[in-house]
């Protein structure tokens, strides 16, 4: 517990996956007695009621969202973006600086520390004009924020400029991880040397890399040798893994993300009437939106197999309110399963849907949240990433922990409907047992982690401390 009620400014970035695990966070910091204050634009306010409802000390700090091209007037969370907005996001944020700079100046008692999402790097400069310390949280794991920072600090290029699938090598990160092209993040593939907006985006990546300290939602039994090296490159010990981050039992599913249309009570009574391990939950996360072509090929795959299934899709969004190629499930598909499954438009208890005894799999986008959600659960998983992050996710996953299996790879690849039914057919048989003996010991693993006396919780209280002892010096 904090002693010196040290005042901290905690800045999400303004998409769910990112949010979600710094609140979880920033829940920890309350109850440790920390003051907060949150900074969010008008839009992503109600995102924080669960926490203010619970926690009515933490204060927020709400700013205009600014206006930017790229952006429909009125969106200020990536919830409504297609994915390639992530880039006019990163730049819109980046004007905050002033107004930030502004508010502290006028502060009669400015926080001592900055505690802001990997996407938000500049805000490192921020700290460094006003004399204090820029901690980086990561959503992300371990292995992943390994290979983004690798990539923005070494900048590797394509030999041949149009192969799309030449090999990258990583060989300083342990176990040389090696992806195609396409794989890495697309943000990257997007820069320009020279490029006012690329060099804004390298340099908040650098500025990670130079931040006092990292926080990453992961733990030391799933990802130690990648936080063993980042600690290696970053020239210290300030990397603190306290995940995995759990949602508070108080917070409802709908609270946590957003309506569905259906109710956790069908759910759950739906779920009730089905034999252990014997439903595959379907779910891409808050961001990627099938094409229609996908989700052909999906519900068909899952019509034809036979199994019990919850699938769980994302309408268009405003990026994609203008094109019918996206977010359409087929006409009568609903009809023609009703019984053998569900589907949920929009979002999903997902947390306590994996932990019901009757989830046998999970087909997931390998979302970091997701993964931890699943790994929690004890649910061995089908890994198809799309983007982002997740096909560093998926290494680990697939080859590593080999608590799941490779269904597919990409956001615009077709997984076809027999290659699914093929997949799908594994989850009853003898070699998904043995995934999902390595599923339970994952999880058991993790709960040890953030036990008392696991390597999460001691590390969450070293950090408390840490910040703490910021709040005395001033």
């Amino acid at each position: 517990m904090s002693e010196s009620g040290a005042h901290i400014l905690i800045f999400p970035y303004p998409a769910q996956g990112h949010m979600i695990p710094l609140l979880d966070f920033t829940r920890q910091l309350a109850t440790a007695g920390l003051t907060i204050t949150i900074l969010v634009t008008p839009k992503n306010l109600p995102l924080l009621n669960p926490l203010l409802s619970k926690h009515p000390s933490i204060n927020t700090l709400v700013l205009p969202f600014p206006p930017h091209p790229a952006i429909p007037s009125g969106v200020e969370n990536t919830v409504d973006l297609p994915a390639g907005g992530f880039r006019s996001m990163l730049c819109a944020l980046g004007e905050l600086k002033n107004p930030i700079l502004n508010w502290f100046e006028s502060h009669p008692s400015p926080p001592v520390a900055i505690i802001s999402d990997m996407f938000l790097g500049w805000t490192h400069h921020l700290a460094v004009e006003l004399g204090i310390r820029r901690y980086v949280f990561c959503p992300s794991g371990a292995l992943a924020v390994s290979v983004i920072f690798s990539l923005w600090c070494d900048i590797p290029k394509r030999q041949k400029s149009v192969d799309e699938n030449e090999m990258i090598t990583f060989s300083k990160i342990p176990n040389c991880p090696i992806y195609p092209w396409w794989q890495l993040s697309p943000i990257y593939r997007s820069y320009v040397e020279g490029d006012p907006v690329s060099e804004f985006i390298k340099d908040g990546f650098r500025a990670d890399v130079a931040s006092y300290g990292i926080v990453i939602n992961t733990f030391s039994g799933l990802e130690g040798v990648y936080l063993n090296y980042l600690s290696k490159e970053l020239g210290h010990e300030r990397v603190w893994s306290i995940g995995p981050l759990l949602p508070p039992d108080d917070v409802g599913p709908v609270e946590r993300g957003g309506p569905s249309e259906v109710s956790s009570s069908v759910i759950f009574s739906w779920l009730d009437t089905c034999q252990d391990h014997t439903v595959v939950y379907v779910c891409f996360g808050s961001q990627a939106v099938l094409t229609n072509k996908q989700m052909e090929e999906l519900t068909l795959g899952l019509e034809k197999s036979g199994v019990k299934f919850i699938l769980c899709v994302k309408g268009k969004t405003k990026g994609h309110v203008d094109d019918e190629d996206y977010g359409d499930i087929p006409s009568g598909f609903e009809d023609r399963v009703t019984g053998r499954g569900l589907v949920i438009k929009g979002w999903a208890p997902q947390v306590l849907i994996l932990r019901h005894k009757a989830i046998g799999a999970f087909l997931t986008h390998c979302g970091w949240n997701s993964i931890l959600e699943g790994i929690l659960a004890g649910v061995p998983m089908l890994a198809w990433p799309m983007g982002a992050d997740q096909f560093a996710n998926a290494t680990l996953l697939v080859d590593e922990l080999k608590v799941a299996i490779r269904v597919c790879e990409g956001d615009e690849t077709v997984l076809e409907s027999n290659d699914l039914v093929k997949f799908l057919g594994e989850v009853t048989s003898e070699k998904w047992i043995g995934k999902r003996d390595i599923a339970k010991n994952l999880s058991k693993a993790a709960y040890d982690a953030i036990g008392k006396e696991g390597s999460s919780f001691m590390n969450l209280d070293a950090f408390l401390w840490h910040v703490s002892e910021l709040g005395l010096d001033v």
